[in-house]
């Protein structure tokens, strides 16, 4: 039966990651599972009429119409738990761009509501998707670790829209997440400039196994874009990223297949059950990480 469904698609958010969400479905690959979607228009609070000849349709009528089964939240992160709580809502599957929501609990809640309404709610995270991250994962496999750092640059970000950085970087959690299993935060603590819009976190973990990890998001302007990584293990240490060809699939439409497997039910119970643990546990720990930093130092006279 699901092998020939469509399943009516809206994009909420029309920035960067919207865009590609709208070619990615206008464009699928043949014999993919992205084929199985259909877009029926956008959301966007601009007024932008038609893109690529795609409809723009409002928020109430993307909620109501009971041709449109799924949403793709690509909005402000602050917005992302109202847009999905209203889809959800709804009845309709969604797929949201991450962080899912910026706290732990909201992102328990929201989870909840979509298991109880049966419905896939399925959390981008195409930092796992890349072919230099694919190969990094192939290099650490198999080696113990004594010690590691993942130092994180970029520009400025406005933490009204995008949240604290443990949460608007939980990319870099993920892969330390995804790479080296649980983790717990041992302590964190942030430097932050606002007349010049720096920021730079520092997060300490250990692993299981008690070997200690950090994670340092650094942001101002004029900063590249750019990851650094230390990993050392007992049979010598990795200072440098994997070479890796660029995929011949983009990573957006990596996500967007993976989302549509799911809404057939090609995905086992242990993977859905899995990632679900993964996405979660970040959050936890993001919300640890911001705690940690939030705290008043305490000043001994």
């Amino acid at each position: 039966m699901k092998a020939n469904k469509m399943f009516g698609t809206v994009v909420v958010g029309i920035g960067i990651a919207g865009s590609v969400r709208i070619r990615d479905i206008l464009n699928p690959m043949p014999s993919s599972p992205s084929k199985h979607l259909k877009l029926f228009g956008f959301v966007s609070r601009r007024t932008l009429g038609n893109i690529d000849e795609v409809k723009q349709i409002s928020l109430k009528d993307a909620l109501g119409n009971k041709e449109i089964q799924a949403a793709i939240i690509s909005t402000d992160n602050k917005s992302h738990e109202e847009n999905v709580r209203m889809f959800l809502e709804a009845g309709k599957h969604v797929l949201v761009e991450y962080p899912m929501a910026l706290s732990a609990s909201t992102a328990r809640e929201l989870w909840e509501m979509a298991e109880h309404k049966g419905k896939i709610l399925h959390v981008e995270h195409i930092e796992l998707l890349t072919e230099e991250y694919k190969q990094l994962k192939k290099e650490v496999a198999g080696k113990e670790l004594v010690k590691g750092t993942l130092h994180f640059t970029g520009g400025a970000l406005d933490e009204e829209r995008s949240g604290f950085p443990a949460f608007s970087g939980i990319a870099r959690l993920t892969w330390l997440v995804d790479l080296f299993g649980d983790l717990t935060v041992t302590s964190a603590t942030r430097e932050e400039q606002k007349e010049k819009s720096y920021s730079r976190m520092t997060a300490h973990f250990q692993t299981e196994n008690k070997k200690p990890l950090t994670w340092i998001e650094e942001r101002g302007p004029g900063l590249r874009r750019d990851k650094k990584i230390n990993f050392c293990f007992k049979s010598g240490c990795l200072e440098n990223l994997p070479e890796a060809p660029r995929s011949a699939v983009g990573i957006f439409m990596q996500d967007q297949n993976l989302f549509a497997k799911k809404l057939l039910g090609q995905v086992s119970r242990e993977e859905l059950a899995a990632e679900k643990w993964r996405i979660l546990r970040c959050l936890d720990l993001a919300e640890e990480i911001q705690q940690h930093c939030e705290r008043p130092v305490k000043i001994h006279s």
